[in-house]
């Protein structure tokens, strides 16, 4: 099932710290897809995040925005009103015997020999090889997460594709991921559930997101797939770069949009030089191309 109608894109940040530079070029790429097609552009917040979703940084983020001259069209959607929908999907796939509880820890799977993967450590499958009496014993008193049994969901599904408008048709290729986390133990949805989900509710396409996102749409294919939502287009535009060279990211302490705006910068000229690819000093692309497992 394909995505058809209006194009609808999404700039969708997590209030888990202050934007960035690299922020304001996702949410003008994402912005101004939208108003060239004569669609819209939305807003979504991604306030799941356990404990590092902070409320104040809601509004710091509706700040970055409006300092920047962009304007999102209709309300805000807080993924913590979806919740709902990510037990039901869940629920779904576990009644298809698709997911199966873990309990590993991040240092068990790497003692476990876990091998490197297109998004991390490909988990090795401990937990899928418990017994079911085990399963239930341990999950009354152990925190634990829910895996996507993998070989299992690929194989009930036929050969599936994506399409990036730049890097063009791919051919989906989840296997190679692993047993994926679709619910964590410390949040009610993964990335993955919440984000495919997420953009097939908002009814988004194109999905206009960072390259570092490409490989994921291959695990997002197959959630499309397995729960019967429509498929999006997409487009993975290029990354900045700090002065080390590392994409911009909140973990490298990148210089906030906030520090720039109270520094009395002009938002609107900022992301008029970004249209014209005119990067503020010690700012650089990352070098790196489209990619697939």
């Amino acid at each position: 099932m394909t995505a058809h109608g209006p194009v609808r894109t999404r700039f969708a940040p997590s209030p888990n710290g202050a934007l960035h530079l690299g922020h304001a070029y996702a949410a003008l790429r994402a912005h101004d897809f939208a108003r060239a097609a004569g669609g819209q552009f939305l807003l979504r917040i991604e306030d799941i995040d356990g404990v590092r979703s902070k409320p104040e940084l809601v509004e710091a983020i509706f700040a970055d925005l409006r300092w920047l001259g962009l304007e999102w069209d209709g309300a805000v959607l807080f993924q913590s009103s979806r919740l709902a929908a990510y037990d039901a999907a869940l629920d779904q796939l576990m009644a298809r015997g698709l997911v199966y509880p873990c309990f590993c820890t991040r240092s068990q799977i790497a003692a476990a020999g876990a091998q490197p993967g297109p998004d991390g450590l490909v988990y090795p499958g401990t937990c899928r090889l418990l017994g079911e009496a085990e399963r239930e014993r341990r999950m009354a008193s152990e925190p634990h997460s829910w895996r996507l049994d993998m070989a299992r969901a690929f194989a009930e599904t036929d050969p599936l594709v994506w399409h990036d408008l730049e890097a063009g048709e791919q051919a989906a290729r989840p296997d190679l991921f692993g047993d994926v986390v679709l619910a964590r133990k410390d949040a009610p949805a993964s990335y993955h559930l919440a984000v495919t989900l997420d953009d097939a509710h908002q009814q988004i396409s194109p999905v206009v997101r960072g390259r570092d996102l490409f490989e994921a749409t291959h695990v997002h294919r197959l959630l499309q797939a397995l729960l019967g939502l429509a498929v999006p287009h997409y487009l993975h535009h290029g990354l900045l770069a700090g002065p080390d060279g590392r994409k911009l990211a909140k973990s490298e302490n990148a210089a906030a949009l906030a520090s720039l705006r109270e520094a009395g910068e002009n938002g609107p000229a900022l992301l008029e030089s970004l249209r014209k690819n005119h990067l503020p000093a010690g700012i650089s692309w990352v070098h790196a191309s489209y990619s697939s497992p």
